[in-house]
């Protein structure tokens, strides 16, 4: 089996990236004989050149819309879809990359909310549907008191501090940091991950730009607690990761988030930042382990996943055709064909 992974997100600083870092290196750790894997940033190319047996787009935007062969596609959450008066994207490409991932053989989702999401906006069949959770890098474990005195001095953080990790080049109607930002409290609060000028804008929060992972491990491992303010969310990886580094977690309760943590966290209803924080200053050390899943179980479920896109479409292929059947609606009026 030949697997061509499209590689294009892989340097990217968002939640896409660190997918495709871990999950590209996970596959390569765990393939077995006979499956080969392409890692490949220009997947045209790769496909007319070597003729792989099945591409996986890693994100919704490297779906394509005639792949020449089986493909696959992981879905990271559906809020864009959710909340569309709210988002921007929302164009004839949007519409198109929808119907691409309409059009995949198989799809890869990280919790079953998102699987619940993909059936109902995108009308994806639950068979075509596999739920893979994500995991902490090996790089994410609680780190010495050395160390995280090294990245406090490196990063000008306090002693004690809440920390939240994300993207902030452009403001997210689903993570109200501008909201977090002006919720009253009495520890500093660090928000770590790339930045734009409006993040600069933001009042009373420390912001460390994005960090190397020994980095950011030290920066969780240094954490009183971290807070997820996200009124939508698909996993939380970052939650993940800062449990695997002994530190406690508060969160908005969304559906996906309890799925994903249930009793590794503490839960403010959503909308509520000042409970949340509230709840993050009273939060106490030792912090519940993490799920145990890694990314080597995820990239050898990921391989079966392949393996069954496959098979899937040589069955269609050489299935007795029936009556033309009239397509089925599409996205937004356009057909599913």
């Amino acid at each position: 089996m030949r697997v061509a992974f499209d590689s294009r997100a892989v340097s990217d600083p968002d939640g896409v990236g660190r997918y495709s870092r871990c999950l590209l290196k996970a596959l390569i750790e765990t393939r077995a004989s006979g499956e080969e894997l392409l890692e490949t940033p220009r997947p045209s190319a790769t496909l007319r050149a070597h003729s792989p047996d099945v591409l996986h787009a890693p994100w919704m935007d490297g779906a394509m819309l005639h792949a020449p062969c089986p493909m696959v596609v992981t879905i990271h959450d559906l809020a864009a879809l959710k909340r569309r008066s709210e988002h921007l994207r929302t164009g004839l490409r949007m519409r198109l990359r929808q119907l691409a991932v309409q059009r995949a053989a198989a799809v890869i989702v990280p919790s079953e909310t998102v699987a619940a999401d993909a059936m109902s906006h995108l009308r994806i069949e639950r068979d075509r549907v596999s739920v893979i959770p994500e995991a902490a890098d090996a790089s994410m474990y609680a780190r010495t008191s050395s160390e995280i005195a090294a990245v406090r001095a490196r990063y000008s953080l306090p002693g004690r501090y809440l920390v939240w990790v994300g993207g902030l080049q452009h403001p997210n109607p689903g993570k109200p940091i501008t909201r977090l930002a002006a919720t009253p409290r009495e520890m500093p609060l660090v928000l770590v991950g790339p930045t734009r000028p409006w993040a600069h804008e933001l009042p009373d929060v420390i912001l460390t730009g994005q960090v190397p992972d020994e980095d950011l491990a030290a920066i969780y491992s240094g954490a009183h607690a971290l807070v997820l303010p996200s009124e939508h969310a698909g996993f939380g990886l970052s939650a993940v990761e800062a449990l695997a580094c002994g530190t406690p977690v508060v969160a908005c309760e969304v559906p996906a988030l309890r799925e994903v943590l249930d009793q590794r966290a503490e839960f403010v209803a959503p909308g509520e930042l000042g409970a949340l924080i509230a709840a993050a200053q009273r939060a106490r050390r030792p912090a519940p382990p993490p799920p145990p899943w890694t990314w080597q179980d995820a990239a050898r479920a990921t391989w079966g996943v392949y393996a069954r896109a496959i098979a899937a479409v040589a069955a269609q292929r050489t299935a007795p055709r029936g009556p033309r059947r009239r397509p089925a609606a599409g996205i937004d009026g356009l057909e599913a064909q």
